[in-house]
Order: C-alpha cells, then structure tokens, then sequence
C-alpha cells in the first residue's frame, strides 16, 4: 500500500507544480504582451512597466485570454486588431515558458 500512496503523492505534487508553472507562464506572457502593447503605445521605461502589470492583473477577472483581448483591445484601438491580439498572446506563450525554464 505505501508505493500506491508513494505514487499517489508523485502524482497529485506533479499536478500542482505542473499547474503553478502554467499560471507562472500565464502571467509572465501576459506581462510581455503588456510591454509589446506599451511599445505600441509610445510607453517606454516605468511607464511600461507598470502598464504590462495591469494587464496581468486584467487576467485575473475571469478565466481564459478575453479578459487580456479585451483589455489590450480597449487599450490598442485601431493600433491591434482583437484577431492580432490573440496570435500575439500565442505566440508569446512559448517565449514566457522558455524564460521560466532558464530562471529555474
């Protein structure tokens, strides 16, 4: 009975990191979709910085990419399309694991 329990614990601390490092590479794409939005928008320096971090605290109202589409949407205007928004948010996603990996 100790392997199952032994495994069952594998299992269920594997599920949690797994989740952590995906909510991690969530935020972290989320900030770099802010800093390319703050580019778009002429910010640069700590203005930027702080404009990539409300739209990662956009993320948090509710699940999912809408509320960061909508928000970097409103933000953008006619500078990016909703379409343009969401290949962004894809393609960075990647790029925000890859910077996880190393830190670690």
């Amino acid at each position: 009975m100790t392997s199952f329990d032994d495994r069952e614990k594998a299992f269920e601390s594997k599920f949690a990191h797994d989740a952590e490092m995906q909510f991690r590479a969530e935020a972290r794409r989320n900030k770099l979709a802010g800093l390319w939005a703050a580019d778009l928008l002429g910010k640069t320096g700590d203005a930027a910085a702080a404009y990539a971090m409300t739209v990662v605290e956009a993320d948090f109202e509710e699940a999912g990419i809408e509320d960061v589409v909508r928000k970097l949407s409103a933000d953008l205007g006619d500078k990016a399309s909703a379409d343009a928004i969401r290949a962004k948010l894809i393609e960075l996603l990647p790029i925000a694991k890859a910077q996880l990996m190393t830190e670690i």
